[in-house]
């Protein structure tokens, strides 16, 4: 079985460590706020200038003022900072966060990054992500195995604009969890009952996949 989205948030959030600065993306990434281990803490930073993200709000908490990177509506929580955007994008280039959890549409077995727009569709601009994936210390990528149509996200080489190159360590799908090293992309993990030639025929490249002792 593959894993579902939440279950998909659920294992990245096992990257996280007691007092990580963390990035979180929009989309599916944005789910790992959900499932940060109880016995850690954590400070969410959103580009926008926002540092200690809180849970979703519910009706009664909600802020229309209170937006993340996303534009969707967060709460802060107890010891909160509201800083300029320059500020934050100092944090990010400056190697301050720890991690970065993104999302892509692909990524390159030798780590690149296309997570920012499709060719012919309208696009704002590439936002924060081209900093973050320069300045954060770790890229994990959340994604989905495969495209809707089927086809690879993990691949030879990125056919969409890149975000950034040689700058994904970690890829998280509904899967398994896969690194990407000098050699390639290497299998670390898999979903419960995805065998390793599913996985295989699923990706775009030879996967490096250890021999069981």
């Amino acid at each position: 079985m593959a894993w579902t989205r939440e279950q998909m948030a659920q294992r990245a959030a096992q990257e996280l460590q007691d007092g990580f600065y963390v990035n979180l993306g929009i989309g599916l990434p944005t789910l790992v706020a959900n499932y940060i281990p109880e016995d850690i803490d954590v400070w969410l930073q959103s580009e926008n200038g926002l540092l200690g993200i809180g849970e979703f709000p519910t009706e009664q908490q909600l802020d229309p003022d209170l937006i993340n990177a996303g534009k969707q509506t967060v709460t802060a929580r107890a010891g909160a900072a509201f800083f300029s955007s320059s500020e934050s994008f100092a944090m990010i280039r400056g190697g301050h966060v720890n991690i970065a959890i993104l999302g892509a549409m692909e990524v390159s077995e030798q780590g690149d990054l296309a997570n920012w727009m499709i060719p012919g569709k309208k696009v704002k601009g590439m936002g924060g992500a081209m900093d973050l994936v320069a300045g954060v210390q770790r890229v994990v990528v959340l994604m989905e195995h495969n495209a809707k149509d089927g086809t690879a996200k993990i691949v030879k080489q990125c056919s969409l604009p890149l975000t950034g190159q040689k700058v994904v360590h970690r890829i998280i799908t509904d899967l398994g969890v896969l690194d990407v090293v000098a050699e390639g992309i290497k299998l670390v993990e898999l979903a419960p009952d995805v065998t390793e030639q599913q996985i295989q025929d699923a990706t775009g490249v030879e996967l490096l996949i250890e021999a069981k002792v």
